[in-house]
């Protein structure tokens, strides 16, 4: 498995975590790699951007998830479902490094070892649709100052 792969099951597994104890980001992080796992240097950097970058951006995430998932709310999805668009998503709008593509293959990938067949289909579905809507009406890239937020952020954490 490739570290970026590794890194996206760590960062939904933090995601999982956050999305049912609500803790703070930065305790989550910290116990997360203090008592339960071990990675890469590479890979840790990469999953707390992702749990980081999501969190700081849940609101417009679900709004992007809730356009598209009509006769869905988002609470009454799988907890690993949900996060799973989350971070595709994320990586949509936030993450230019990585194709579109790519985060939607991801997500499926990662859905098949973690959740249900149906979910692969449910989430591929609607990561298209955002995807196609990206295409038509792109969102603003972040400021300089939001990357040097998040860069600053990720450091703390990590040390």
């Amino acid at each position: 498995m490739g570290a970026r792969r590794k890194a996206r099951e760590c960062a939904l597994q933090m995601l999982f975590q956050f999305d049912l104890a609500r803790q703070p980001v930065d305790e989550l992080i910290r116990t997360y790699w203090g008592e339960l796992a071990e990675a890469a240097d590479d890979v840790r950097e990469f999953a707390n951007d992702l749990v980081i970058g999501v969190v700081n951006h849940l609101d417009e995430i679900d709004e992007r998830i809730r356009h598209r998932t009509e006769h869905w709310r988002i609470s009454r999805m799988a907890v690993v479902d949900r996060n799973l668009l989350r971070l595709a998503v994320y990586e949509f709008v936030y993450q230019a490094n990585t194709p579109k593509t790519v985060a939607i293959n991801e997500a499926l990938e990662i859905a098949r070892r973690f959740s249900t067949h149906e979910a692969t289909q449910f989430v591929n579905g609607i990561l298209d649709a955002i995807k196609r809507d990206m295409e038509t009406n792109p969102p603003p890239r972040p400021t300089t100052q939001e990357s040097k937020e998040n860069i600053s952020t990720t450091s703390a954490i990590s040390s």
